[in-house]
């Protein structure tokens, strides 16, 4: 004599549920966010030591010694940070001691990009 089981009844749900509102997929100004970045910096760290090596120009290899990064993450710095994130003008140029990277104004940018024109 077993008793059957009874199902539990729920009650109607009294509260809508509200949809929720999506971020805006706009991404900001990076001229904008480069200068308040720069303006929040604090000093003495490893971004900031890696921005000064770049203003003169270095290669990985010094890069990762001075921070203790792995090549990999000074690659994802490049992108992440000084590309997208502050919105800086990193080129590359080959040397003898390797590839040096370098921050450069758009200005000096724009005077390059009308030599390569002119040669072509």
């Amino acid at each position: 004599m077993t008793s059957a089981k009874s199902k539990r009844k729920t009650a109607p749900r009294s509260v809508k549920v509200k949809p929720v509102k999506s971020r805006s997929l706009k991404r900001p100004n990076p001229a904008r966010v480069a200068s308040s970045a720069r303006d929040k910096m604090r000093t003495g760290t490893k971004n900031v030591q890696v921005i000064t090596m770049l203003q003169t120009g270095a290669t990985i290899a010094a890069i990762m010694a001075a921070t203790g990064w792995q090549q990999h993450s000074v690659r994802g710095f490049f992108a992440g940070v000084v590309r997208k994130r502050l919105g800086l003008n990193l080129v590359s140029e080959p040397s003898d001691d390797g590839r040096v990277y370098r921050i450069i104004s758009d200005t000096a940018t724009s005077a390059k990009t009308g030599q390569v024109k002119q040669a072509a």
